[in-house]
């Protein structure tokens, strides 16, 4: 039996074992098969490896969409954790080819995927606070936000995580350096059925101005050194998530 002559559900069977490339290379046979690829059945879960892979015509958004992840682990992810004013004119060439890539295809996420409940984001140092305030506010279903290594994520998205997540059940906030225990206690005071998880973030060295001088930086770090052990009591007072 040839493989076009098994019905539509064995087929989107078939597929649902193939990786996004496979999918493609056997949908690129026969319309038949390119009609089983373009089903938004088959795309409820998207993972990324790196931006670049956002532009490949691989896959498939559409409001059957559910979980996504981009978790781009790469030596590339230091350069853009560098604060901008400090970057070399090299370094900011590296950066100038992908800068925009998570941005745009969370932009593209936020106007075809209103269903999405889970959004997974690591080492994507370009994203804004806009770009995750803009799923939250079109993916009204989105249960679980993940962001790890996220240098340009800052109390603003704590603050529309209070305003717009209304489903979220669980944040985790990790390694993400322009985050502080007051942005997080206004999570946990203001939603208490959020289970919040901040590892590192806001015990990392923020980033300075460019007239910042060496004392004024070991100063900002003294203070967010002894604001744990405050915010933390408060936490264990009200019986909020983890800090």
């Amino acid at each position: 039996m040839h493989i076009t002559q098994l019905n539509r559900e064995c087929l989107l069977h078939l597929f649902s074992f193939l990786d996004k490339d496979s999918r493609l290379s056997l949908s690129l046979t026969c319309l038949h098969l390119r009609d089983v690829f373009l089903e938004p059945g088959l795309w409820p879960l998207l993972r990324f490896h790196s931006p670049g892979e956002l532009n490949k015509c691989n896959f498939l958004l559409g409001a059957s969409l559910r979980y996504l992840s981009i978790c781009w682990y790469s030596s590339r992810v230091k350069v853009c954790n560098i604060e901008d004013w400090m970057k070399t004119t090299f370094q900011k060439d590296i950066c100038s080819r992908h800068e925009g890539l998570v941005s745009a295809f969370l932009a593209r996420v936020c106007k075809t995927c209103p269903n999405l409940t889970s959004l997974t984001l690591a080492g994507c140092g370009h994203i804004t606070d806009d770009d995750v305030v803009g799923v939250l506010r079109s993916c009204a279903a989105l249960r679980r936000l993940r962001l790890e290594n996220c240098v340009r994520i800052t109390d603003t998205l704590l603050h529309g995580i209070v305003t717009y997540g209304s489903a979220l059940r669980t944040v985790q906030i990790d390694f993400c350096r322009n985050v502080t225990q007051a942005g997080l206690q206004v999570v946990a005071s203001q939603r208490p059925a959020i289970q919040l998880s901040a590892d590192r973030s806001a015990g990392m060295i923020p980033d300075c101005l460019p007239q910042d001088s060496p004392r004024d930086r070991r100063l900002r770090l003294s203070q967010l050194r002894e604001a744990p052990r405050t915010v933390r009591g408060t936490l264990r007072g009200t019986g909020s998530g983890t800090v």
